[in-house]
């Protein structure tokens, strides 16, 4: 991106992967090519993510099963934190853990209080190959955690346990959005 450039001015938004979509639940793919589809990746991913009124976007999450995602998010002091990171991973996840209502554009409308960790760290590449390292505190990151799970495969609704998890199970059969999805034969 050039710099004073708006991210995802010059994306698409892409139809978003909603919970049932294999893609979700399969560990995404490191990224080996850091040329023009990656970078136009990227801002289809920030228009999608701001097309949804989302904080941070997973490549799977458009149905791209590569290590990517993007995030425009504040943390509890409401500073902005902007960026990407391809070929993630979240090196400390450590402070204490708090419960928050967490929620994901591949669960539209739903929430659920997860736990995390309050401090985070994760390194990576930006869509050029330069190293990058972002540290997120508070609801950053979190941010950062529910990001790097979706490329493992994961959704916040795999961390919810209990009568939250079955409300929230509940909750998913009775969204416009769900379909019935047959497991694996």
């Amino acid at each position: 991106m050039r710099h004073g450039s708006i991210p995802g001015a010059r994306g698409r938004v892409r139809p978003l992967s909603l919970l049932g979509d294999p893609v979700l639940g399969e560990p995404c793919e490191e990224v080996t090519d850091f040329g023009p589809e990656l970078a136009r990746l990227v801002e289809d991913m920030f228009a999608t993510m701001y097309a949804a009124q989302g904080v941070g976007l997973a490549a799977n999450q458009v149905g791209v099963p590569l290590r990517v995602f993007v995030y425009d998010c504040p943390d509890d002091e409401d500073v902005r934190h902007l960026g990407h990171v391809v070929n993630p991973r979240l090196v400390e996840a450590d402070g204490i853990v708090l419960r928050g209502p967490e929620g994901c554009l591949s669960l539209p409308g739903l929430e659920a209080g997860t736990e995390r960790h309050d401090h985070a760290v994760v390194e990576g590449l930006t869509m050029t190959g330069e190293p990058v390292t972002v540290h997120g505190t508070g609801f950053f990151a979190r941010c950062l955690q529910h990001e790097c799970d979706h490329l493992e495969g994961r959704v916040y609704a795999d961390r919810v346990t209990g009568w939250r998890r079955r409300r929230l199970l509940r909750q998913v059969t009775r969204a416009p959005w769900h379909r019935v999805v047959s497991p694996p034969a």
